[in-house]
C-alpha cells in the first residue's frame, strides 16, 4: 500500500505520518510506500519501507499532477489555509483550499483516464460551512451557509468531493473536523486559536489572551481524536454511503467558561488567572456565526468516536503534547 499525505508538514499531518508509521499498517494492509508533501518539506518518520518527503503546493501549475502520478491507494488531503489567514488574504484562500482541491481532483481524474486509478481520498473539511443562524445542536442534514470565506471554500470541496465520487473518479471521505484542542506548540493564524491559546499557555505558566466571552460555546476534539478520524475515514466501506461524503464528527461541546473550569480543575485557579480578557472584533463576529454544538448520528453509526470532556481533552494534552519537566 502506498500512502499520500498532502499537508503533511502541519500539526495533523505529522501527527498522522507518525502514526502510520508507528502501526505499519492501514486497514489490514501493509504499508510500504509514504510520501509526505507540504509547502515546505515535511519531517519523514521512521519505521515505514520507503519514505519520500517533498516540498509542493497543490496550487502551483503541474504539481497536481505529479502527485496523481504517484498513483498512491490512499491520498490525505489535509493541506489548507486557516480560516483567519482565509479570511484577511481572500485571493491565497481561495487560490489553496479551492483551487488546489479541484486541481488535485482534476489531475487524479485525468490519471484515471490514462489507466484506470481510483483511490481513496479522505478530506479534511471544518465545522466553518455552516453559518448562523444555527440550531443547537446541529442535525446532520442541517444546510450549509458559511459566513466566512474559509468556511465557503471548504464548502465547495465538499461537493467537489461528493460530485467526483458519484462519478467514480475517486472514492472520497470527507471529515468536518471539530476545532482541534489543544494544539500543541505555537499558536497559529487560525481565528479559533484561542480555543487552544487559553489552556495551553496557562497549563505551561504562560499568559493567554481570550478575545472573546466566556459565554461562547464551541465544538472541539483532540489531535489524537483527529489522527482517528483520518484512518477510521481511510478504511470505511464506503459502497452503501450514498451521494453524501462528508460527515460531522463527534466532540465536546464546551463554552470558554467550561474551558476554564477544566483549567482550574488540572491546574488551579493560579493557571485560571493567566488569562487575560481582551475582546477582538473581528474574532468575535467570525466566531459568532460558527456552530455551537452538533448531533453527529451518522458519524457515530459509522463507529467515529472522540472525548466527552474538556477534563478529557486536556488529559489527551498532557499525555501527548505536553512540554516535558526537565
Amino acid at each position: 500500500m502506498h500512502i499520500l499525505i498532502i499537508g503533511a508538514g502541519g500539526m495533523i499531518g505529522r501527527k498522522l505520518a507518525v502514526e502510520l508509521s508507528r502501526s505499519g499498517s492501514l486497514g489490514g494492509q501493509k504499508i510500504e510506500r509514504m510520501t509526505l508533501a507540504d509547502v515546505m518539506t515535511p519531517p519523514s518518520p521512521s519505521g515505514i519501507g520507503s519514505v519520500e518527503a517533498m516540498a509542493a503546493d497543490i496550487s502551483e501549475p503541474g504539481v497536481a499532477e505529479t502527485l496523481a502520478a504517484l498513483r498512491a491507494d490512499v491520498i490525505f488531503h489535509l493541506a489548507a489555509i486557516v480560516s483567519g489567514e482565509a479570511e484577511r488574504d481572500f485571493e491565497k484562500g481561495y487560490r489553496i483550499n479551492l483551487d488546489g482541491t479541484r486541481a488535485l481532483l482534476e489531475a487524479i481524474r485525468l490519471e484515471g483516464a490514462r489507466q484506470h486509478y481510483v483511490p481513496r481520498m479522505v478530506f479534511t473539511s471544518s465545522v466553518a460551512v455552516y453559518g448562523a443562524p444555527l440550531p443547537d445542536p446541529i442535525p446532520d442534514d442541517y444546510v450549509l451557509a458559511p459566513l466566512t470565506s474559509y468556511g465557503t471554500q471548504k464548502a465547495i470541496s465538499e461537493l467537489l468531493l461528493a460530485d467526483y465520487s458519484r462519478r467514480g473518479f475517486i472514492d472520497g471521505i470527507g471529515i468536518r473536523l471539530p476545532t482541534i484542542v489543544i494544539r500543541p506548540g505555537a499558536p497559529n493564524a487560525a481565528a479559533s486559536g484561542f480555543f487552544s491559546g487559553i489552556l495551553r499557555e496557562p497549563l505551561a505558566g504562560q499568559r493567554s489572551v481570550l478575545p472573546v466571552k466566556d459565554t461562547v460555546k464551541h465544538w472541539l476534539a483532540s489531535p489524537r481524536s483527529a489522527v482517528a478520524f483520518l484512518i477510521h475515514a481511510a478504511t470505511l466501506d464506503t459502497s452503501g454511503l450514498g451521494a453524501r461524503r462528508t460527515f460531522n464528527m463527534p466532540g465536546v461541546a464546551a463554552t470558554v467558561a467550561e474551558q476554564i473550569a477544566a483549567l482550574g480543575r488540572a491546574a488551579g485557579a493560579e493557571a485560571e488567572a493567566l488569562i487575560d480578557r481582551k475582546p477582538d472584533a473581528t474574532i468575535e463576529v467570525i466566531v459568532s456565526g460558527w456552530p455551537k454544538s452538533f448531533s453527529p448520528e451518522k458519524a457515530a453509526s459509522l463507529g467515529f468516536v472522540a472525548e466527552k470532556s474538556v477534563d478529557e481533552l486536556i488529559e489527551v494534552y498532557l499525555a501527548d503534547d505536553a512540554p516535558k519537566a526537565g
